[in-house]
């Protein structure tokens, strides 16, 4: 755990050349690690996707999956999605309309299909707390040495978080290796900071969901689970 005293933030306004994208979406079930078959599917749908050095996935996540501090061990258990849950792309400005084409397809997920619906752009946020689910890492790193790790790498981008929290680590399947990562809570940044985190993420893999930073909350609702 890292910890220290709020910092004032200032008003700022959010540049618009790194956006999400958010689609509804008709699909029953998922299985837990979707990662690689979701993103393979939509680099088939957009074959620009895999290129573009920008963009980035959001894995689907539900309600009782604990915002991704919490989920079920086995991979191939599933997660049972509402009409509510979403589809999420991270995506520069240029590529918007690209995106549009996504809409209307379905998509095949390890033989679960998944009917991409009508999309709208939501700007990043500006809110100064940031969760991203997964940061990859090595085999065997312990929380101090991540911390550590990603600390050094914020500050090179001239970031500087006062609060920082890890969770649990995750394993991310693909055919040709295994990902490591953990989930990282930040808290109390700048406004500035907090956007440049979305706009630029941290560490590889976001085309496979790793890496990407979104709003939360309070630091306060995800504290205790780390007890």
């Amino acid at each position: 755990m890292y910890w220290q005293e709020t910092k004032e933030n200032q008003r700022y306004t959010v540049p618009d050349d790194i956006v999400d994208v958010v689609y509804s979406i008709d699909c029953r079930a998922l299985p837990v690690d979707h990662a690689y078959a979701l993103s393979q599917a939509i680099q088939r749908a957009l074959p620009w996707f895999a290129e573009e050095e920008s963009a980035g996935l959001h894995t689907i996540h539900v309600a009782d999956s604990g915002n991704g501090w919490m989920r079920p061990d086995d991979p191939n258990a599933l997660l049972h999605l509402s009409r509510r849950t979403k589809l999420t792309l991270r995506l520069p400005k240029h590529r918007i309309e690209d995106a549009g084409k996504l809409m209307g397809q379905t998509l095949d997920i390890h033989g679960k299909h998944l009917r991409v619906e009508k999309s709208v752009v939501r700007p990043l946020s500006t809110i100064t707390t940031l969760f991203s689910r997964y940061i990859v890492t090595r085999e065997g790193t312990d929380e101090a040495i991540f911390l550590q790790e990603a600390m050094t790498l914020f500050h090179k981008m001239g970031v500087y978080p006062n609060k920082m929290l890890c969770g649990m680590e995750h394993v991310i399947a693909t055919p040709d290796r295994v990902i490591r990562a953990r989930s990282l809570m930040l808290a109390d940044l700048a406004v500035e900071e907090s956007v440049k985190l979305q706009q630029q993420g941290l560490g590889t893999d976001r085309k496979l969901g790793c890496g990407l930073f979104i709003p939360h909350k309070d630091i306060r609702e995800v504290k205790p689970v780390l007890d």
